[in-house]
């Protein structure tokens, strides 16, 4: 019972705190599964986890989470395990073969655990080097007769660090753990082997760069890819993007850097004009169009604006309260903090209005305000939100309603970039191929 609270909660807010996609097969994992992920947001990765599946999960986290408040007994009462990490505490290394042994034990039950072979949370481009305790776990469950399957789980993040951003949850072919238990090789031989075929199987699911800067290449060469072919943006392809960059930087240096410098060329010059792709470009504005655009959004303000008003000044300060708490924080803790205190202040804040509500009016004011103050916090983020676009849109509208030639110009320079990224898709699409054969 308390798993499944812990789980609805969490998966609420953090449905409310991102705006997530998840990208995995139909029927979920059964028998012994090891979710193994890529670890760049803190206590987030392992809470995404939560909405990726609906089976009691085992975590494996580190031991100074189980010190701490709140955290350390959530953890203990999600059944999660202690990792004993030799930065941490080198002399409580050797509870990790308790640990290893408990986690061995869940798998032979049948049961699904978690863990990030990364070993810590960062913010590099990359996947960092993996340690080897998912493979040992693995492999010795295995031994016992368990029928272990590892699923890594991809996690990607739009801006990790910001309210309403994106995350996307792709979850990879089940790796079987059978085919790499030792026949004649030696147990670290296998446990070599599986630990890179963990590896790779979380490349395929994440994005990995050389250097943060290629991100905005990658993210551009998908968009006008996807316009040249009519679709939507795609993350499985981003990745192929992403894995290109670095293989068409190592094989044409002089070609690479002539391109790169046209898309920054072209992507500040969509900047200028504040439009976000080329779909803002082909828009073509006549009265049949805008005037639906201007009564639907005028009657969202005139209808919203003064819910929204009573919103923002009902939770200014529990808004604020988490970014102050994480300014100071590392990138790849700052949602972990915001989050946390996010769900530490809403539940006081509402709890404080409704309490005021009964000293200052009556019973039944206090249940009214205990009954609206979700509807109306969840109203005034959405609205927010829903002004940022709207401002945007009003800007492009004003900027390129009425400058056909300079629409013109750009438009024709994004179609011709985009015939050169389906060209290039085109060439490097073997070559990726080739490179990801085993």
């Amino acid at each position: 019972m308390f798993y499944a609270c812990v789980r609805a909660v969490v998966a609420l807010c953090l449905r409310l705190f991102y705006r997530v996609k998840v990208n995995a097969p139909a029927l979920e994992p059964d028998g012994p599964v090891l979710f193994v992920g890529n670890h760049p947001n803190g206590l987030i990765d392992p809470a995404l986890v939560f909405i990726l599946t609906r089976r009691k999960v085992t975590f494996l986290a580190k031991a100074p989470l189980f010190r701490m408040p709140i955290i350390g007994w959530l953890l203990k009462g999600l059944d999660a395990l202690p990792v004993y990490r030799k930065q941490d505490d080198p002399a409580k290394m050797g509870g990790n073969e308790g640990t290893l042994d408990a986690a061995k034990g869940a798998l032979v039950q049948g049961r699904a655990i978690t863990i990030f072979p990364e070993g810590k949370s960062h913010s590099e481009p990359g996947l960092a080097e993996l340690k080897t305790g998912a493979a040992r776990i693995a492999l010795s469950a295995a031994k016992a007769g368990a029928p272990v399957r590892i699923v890594p789980v991809g996690l990607t993040y739009a801006e990790k660090h910001v309210f309403r951003s994106e995350v996307l949850i792709d979850v990879g072919p089940a790796i079987d753990v059978q085919a790499f238990l030792p026949a004649d090789a030696a147990e670290a031989d296998a446990v070599r082997a599986l630990t890179e075929r963990i590896a790779s199987g979380l490349r395929a699911v994440t994005l990995n760069l050389e250097q943060w800067a290629d991100l905005p290449l990658a993210q551009l060469a998908e968009q006008l890819f996807a316009f040249k072919q009519g679709g939507a943006l795609d993350a499985e392809r981003l990745r192929l993007w992403a894995r290109g960059v670095q293989m068409f930087r190592a094989q044409e240096p002089e070609r690479f850097e002539s391109l790169r410098a046209q898309l920054a060329g072209f992507r500040h010059r969509m900047a200028l004009v504040q439009a976000t792709g080329l779909e803002d470009l082909a828009l073509v504005y006549r009265p049949g169009n805008v005037v639906p655009f201007v009564v639907k959004n005028v009657l969202a303000l005139v209808l919203g604006l003064p819910l929204f008003a009573l919103g923002l000044g009902l939770f200014w300060l529990p808004y604020q309260l988490p970014r102050l708490a994480s300014r100071n924080a590392e990138l790849d803790v700052q949602a972990t903090v915001k989050f946390l205190t996010a769900f530490v202040v809403a539940l006081v804040w509402w709890g404080g209005l409704t309490a005021a509500a009964a000293v200052w009016g009556s019973a039944h004011l206090a249940v009214a305000v205990f009954l609206a103050v979700p509807p109306l916090a969840l109203f005034t983020l959405y609205f927010a939100e829903r002004w940022e676009s709207l401002q945007r849109d009003i800007r492009v509208f004003f900027t390129l309603g009425n400058r056909v030639r300079l629409k013109g110009l750009l438009l024709a320079d994004g179609e011709r970039l985009a015939l050169e990224m389906e060209r290039l898709a085109d060439e490097y699409r073997p070559r990726l191929d080739a490179a990801a054969q085993p």
